[in-house]
């Protein structure tokens, strides 16, 4: 393929995975694609190492269509074996770096992965280990990614990251191209299971095209330019880390900085040390920043660009984002798995307001609605399920048409279960999960809603909002703060704060002053384990009650 096809206008659902490794090679050969422990690989190295990866999973026997699996942390081979594997035709199963070992064996039973890449040693925890004692019906091969000290096992084979490369020597490098170059635009990509808490995780289909032309359009919209280094803290496993990650990285010819576990003074060091551009995140990230009490002794000019969601964002937050962290934009976006991780984007020049207010607007050729129960849209400014519809909604659930038809319907709309409210701009805002809702005396509650209006006191960090039962008003407020550091959080003044500063249905009856919040790896509140939480103190004692409406 000539440089100069590659340089022109590109339409990107009609690319793959493939084909932008090979443009981003030609394109920017010698510039750092992804930098790790001190080395840096360039997109020409790059394109070289998932050439070599590629021949090795065609050595083992991988087909088009096979999927894979990755259960490991955030790495430079976690890319190399992802690209190898899309290469070589196949899927990309991702696997939560926080999961059991029965949870990953779900995963890879569901998929039906014939080969999985994971870690020697990750939090304590041999995931290759793991896995080998389970007894999976379609898993023939595991390959560990990291280490060269690996226990002997006949079944499934398990090989050394160099002992596998070593597998690709028998397979030659013009038959690893024209793999590559077979893989189509509709060929699925990926497999990214959504978070299972109405149920068994489900695993979302999405293919290259799709992927390559949502994540152009974030690029752009978000300003990620040749040259940017981009501190990739959100775990591979996520779209966050993925496909808003390494793959945007990709697309336009940014540099790649794995980062493994979040740890604040690890973070500011990096972007001290490394003079990281590009730092994306959800809320808590930058809160974490802003607070810790060294922050100071870091140099944070560098940075140039955020990118957040997934969590309530306060004007102060993004005031002080720009202010005090160096930030020359902050942009707000919002999407889901089934989405390819993108329905709407703030524009670079919103204002605070705008950005902590709103999850911007729909990406270009799509469409984004807020509808009743009915499915009939509601008016401007009125709250609503948001349905979505365009070329960046799944393939479908895989082996799941049930589940796939009541995510989708018969004209295309993904019914996204989240509630939303539009302006008369087209800028949306995510208010809440409709199963995060509750009622309280007649009252719809939206938790989102309420978190907004802690983050307005100054001695609140972080907040998140349940519904506990009430015999009298059916659900009440329960709210879990974490203080700013040095502040005092009094439950009974903060009540009264609340009653001064929003509706009285609004005001939680209960709160709890906590050091931390549960959360899962993208940075949202697992509000289940919250519900948990409280049904435990409110059995412990029904009197302990902090305030009432």
């Amino acid at each position: 393929m000539s440089s100069e096809s590659l340089k022109e206008k590109l339409v990107w659902d009609a690319m793959t995975i493939p084909r932008t490794l090979w443009r981003a090679a030609e394109l920017w050969p010698s510039s750092s694609a992804i930098e790790e422990n001190g080395e840096s690989t360039s997109f020409e190295q790059l394109a070289a190492c998932v050439e070599e990866a590629t021949r090795a999973f065609m050595a083992l026997g991988v087909e088009s269509g096979d999927r894979v699996g990755i259960w490991a942390p955030n790495s430079a081979r976690w890319i190399i074996a992802a690209l190898g594997l899309q290469s070589a035709g196949a899927i990309l199963v991702t696997l939560n770096t926080r999961f059991k070992a029965s949870e990953a064996c779900y995963v890879l039973e569901k998929s039906e992965a014939k080969f999985v890449c994971t870690a020697g040693n990750f939090l304590d925890v041999n995931y290759t280990e793991e896995i080998a004692r389970q007894d999976l019906t379609h898993l023939q091969c595991i390959i560990q990614l990291d280490g060269e000290d690996l226990s002997e096992g006949e079944s499934p084979m398990r090989f050394t990251w160099s002992t596998f490369l070593s597998k690709g020597e028998s397979v030659r490098a013009k038959d690893a191209e024209k793999r590559a170059a077979q893989v189509a635009p509709g060929d699925l990509s990926d497999f990214l299971f959504t978070s299972g808490t109405t149920g068994n995780p489900k695993a979302v289909m999405t293919a290259h095209g799709q992927n390559l032309k949502v994540f152009d359009v974030w690029g752009q919209n978000v300003g990620l330019v040749p040259g940017d280094r981009y501190l990739i803290v959100a775990p591979f496993f996520h779209s966050f880390g993925y496909k808003a990650g390494w793959l945007a990285c990709l697309i336009h010819g940014a540099t790649a900085l794995p980062h493994l576990v979040f740890d604040v003074a690890a973070v500011l060091e990096r972007i001290q040390n490394e003079r990281i551009s590009v730092l994306p995140g959800p809320p808590a990230i930058y809160q974490s920043l802003l607070s810790f009490s060294g922050r100071d002794q870091y140099d944070t000019s560098s940075l140039r660009l955020a990118v957040t969601g997934a969590a309530p964002t306060p004007v102060e937050l993004v005031r002080r984002m720009r202010n005090e962290l160096g930030f020359e934009s902050v942009i707000k976006a919002y999407g889901l798995t089934e989405s390819c991780g993108t329905v709407t984007a703030c524009k670079q020049g919103d204002d605070p307001e705008v950005i902590a207010n709103s999850d911007g607007c729909a990406i270009p050729d799509t469409e984004v609605l807020c509808v009743d129960s009915e499915g009939m849209e509601v008016s401007r400014g009125e709250p609503g399920e948001v349905w979505v519809r365009g070329y960046n909604v799944m393939q479908g659930y895989f082996k799941d048409p049930a589940e796939t038809a009541k995510a989708i319907d018969s004209s295309g709309w993904l019914h996204t279960g989240d509630i939303g409210v539009m302006n008369a701009e087209g800028y949306l805002k995510i208010t809440d999960r409709i199963k995060d809702m509750f009622i309280m005396g007649g009252f719809n509650v939206y938790p989102a809603e309420v978190e907004n209006h802690l983050f307005d006191h100054p001695g609140v960090a972080a907040a998140a909002v349940i519904g506990v039962p009430d015999e009298r008003m059916g659900e009440v407020g329960m709210a879990f703060v974490i203080p700013n550091p040095g502040a005092l959080l009094d439950s009974a003044e903060l009540i009264a704060w609340s009653r001064e500063h929003m509706a009285n249905f609004k005001v939680p009856r209960f709160i709890e002053v906590v050091s931390e919040l549960p959360s899962n790896a993208s940075g949202k509140v697992l509000k289940f384990e919250l519900r948990e939480l409280a049904a435990t103190i409110l059995a412990d004692t029904s009197s302990k009650t902090n305030g009432a409406v």
